[in-house]
């Protein structure tokens, strides 16, 4: 059973690059997914012009979206490998143009080192990075001299997995922890996320939303990105997008009550007002945090 506690609401300010902030604990936040790309599971070329990600990128702001994920490389399973020039390529006029129209946080969905740097001086305030620091370690420097704030993701994609789940979260986690704190990256900088579906399997997806409070031992906020995946599609019986929106918010609203900090997603609207129901709750529960 999920059980929460008041301290997982408490606000936290996450620093960003350019100066900015973002408040954490007492709402649910936000993060939109904006695949520039030609190949990603659920939304594959449809953004794949730059005025139509940032066409895009505008509405999910006025949908409620405080963050903007930009990525240029599809991280299904086997996806084709672009190059750091061509991920540059798709992701950096659209991060400038959505940096001058737009109030929203952007982020950048990257384990290159010189795209997070590029990505940053075009006007993006957050790395997310797929591989916590293991695929170009290099990017935690970079992140650091930044000033930009560090999505870690936890990935099962190694040959070294503890069959475990709950048990390779934190082994993996800790390890990569202390190589982004050497590195310059301050706490109040760090956003950790489980990973979901990266290398797991429905069972372990679901261990780790059942016991996503355990997570909380870390003293990090969460980020979520349970949004179309596989196993949500088998959560839903169907596998069209509908239908795994339908699951993705059932999700995002029962993470939310477990401690949860931000949703990636890719419908937002939906998402809002399933995290619009849980802070409900939390604020019946716990009393008003803001």
């Amino acid at each position: 059973m999920i059980e929460a506690s008041a301290s997982m609401f408490q606000p936290r300010r996450l620093e960003c690059a350019h100066g900015r902030s973002l408040t954490l604990g007492p709402r649910g936040v936000l993060m939109a997914i904006v695949n520039v790309t030609p190949d990603s599971f659920s939304d594959g070329g449809q953004f794949g012009s730059v005025e139509a990600a940032v066409d895009f990128g505008l509405q999910a702001a006025e949908e409620g979206a405080a963050i903007l994920d930009i990525g240029g490389q599809s991280t299904r399973p086997g996806a084709d490998d672009v190059t750091p020039a061509e991920e540059q390529d798709r992701v950096l006029p659209v991060i400038a143009a959505l940096a001058a129209r737009s109030d929203a946080l952007i982020s950048i969905d990257t384990y290159h080192a010189e795209t997070a740097r590029l990505a940053v001086a075009a006007g993006a305030h957050i790395v997310n990075d797929i591989s916590g620091g293991t695929a170009e370690p290099d990017i935690l420097s970079v992140t650091a001299r930044s000033g930009a704030a560090y999505c870690l993701m936890h990935t099962s994609r190694r040959a070294d997995t503890l069959s475990d789940p709950l048990a390779d979260q934190f082994a993996f986690i800790e390890a990569a922890l202390k190589v982004a704190r050497a590195a310059g990256i301050a706490d109040d900088r760090l956003v950790l996320d489980p990973g979901f579906g990266f290398g797991k399997d429905s069972d372990d997806n679901l261990d780790i939303m059942a016991h996503l409070e355990r997570l909380h031992e870390l003293r990090l906020p969460l980020l979520i990105g349970t949004s179309r995946k596989r196993f949500v599609a088998a959560l839903a019986g169907a596998d069209d997008n509908l239908s795994r929106d339908f699951a993705t918010v059932a999700t995002t609203a029962l993470l939310r009550l477990a401690g949860g900090a931000i949703f990636r997603v890719h419908n937002v609207a939906a998402n809002r007002a399933a995290l619009a129901a849980a802070d409900a709750i939390i604020s019946r529960r716990y009393g008003d945090r803001s």
